[in-house]
């Protein structure tokens, strides 16, 4: 019986012995590599593959980082007038974190950087669509930033790039380290919140909207930012009629 059984321990062994590296080479460990092919290789990589997914046409990706224009995105629409609508570019969809811009030229929407890292908001994702009034300018020698009108466009995210037609309905007074920063608040018309047409409506039927925006506006950043409160809509378009002067637009 015990040469029986010493027999049978013996083929039992063997039998593991033959089948462990079979095991091996067909599921390899979890750490290898070849396991996950498409992993990222740096937090970078994560957080720019996924930026800016949706683009308006018009617009290829360049770099994970770069998306060529191919027109002059500065000059994309006729400038602002009167009292009609206006037309913004999105730079930032809402609800994203990295801080995407048009290049001086015009001709790209690229990730900004700062002391050439890219740059990403320390804070909560935006809250809005972000972006700007082509063919305007805040005037430096009127204690504007020298930059195009931003333009805070509420409701969905829209694609990056898109240039897209709205009603402005007031504006945020803010100052950035000492220069005048104000944001342009805009809906599009047919879009959810599309049929506001002025602060009053936008408290009445949105409550706490215009305190998120100003405390996220003068948080985001950290210290610098200051609010000086809200305007209503025939003073924020006279900020953009301002801006949209030949002078004022010129260049950027």
């Amino acid at each position: 019986i015990l040469a029986d059984s010493m027999s049978l321990m013996l083929y039992l062994l063997s039998v593991l012995l033959a089948w462990a590296p079979s095991a091996s080479a067909v599921s390899p460990p979890v750490s290898s590599p070849s396991a996950f092919p498409d992993r990222p290789s740096s937090p970078d990589a994560i957080r720019t593959d996924t930026s800016c997914s949706a683009m308006a046409p018009g617009l290829q990706r360049r770099a994970p980082d770069t998306l060529a224009a191919a027109s002059n995105l500065h000059t994309a629409a006729p400038a602002p007038t009167g009292t009609g609508p206006v037309h913004a570019v999105v730079e930032i969809p809402a609800g994203m974190a990295d801080k995407w811009e048009v290049t001086e030229d015009g001709r790209a929407l690229a990730i900004e950087r700062q002391d050439g890292q890219r740059r990403r908001i320390d804070y909560l994702p935006y809250p809005a669509n972000y972006g700007f009034l082509p063919r305007t300018r805040l005037a430096t020698n009127e204690g504007g930033d020298g930059d195009p009108v931003d333009v805070v466009l509420l409701g969905p995210a829209a694609p990056c790039g898109a240039v897209v037609e709205a009603r402005i309905v007031g504006a945020l007074r803010l100052l950035d380290d000492g220069e005048q920063d104000d944001k342009m608040l805009a809906v599009r018309p047919g879009a959810p919140l599309g049929d506001v047409h002025g602060l009053a409506e936008l408290r009445d039927r949105y409550p706490g909207v215009l305190d998120i925006l100003e405390t996220w506006f003068v948080h985001y950043e950290g210290p610098g930012n200051r609010s000086r409160g809200f305007v209503d809509a025939a003073a924020a378009r006279s900020i953009v009629a301002e801006a949209a002067r030949p002078a004022s637009s010129s260049g950027r």
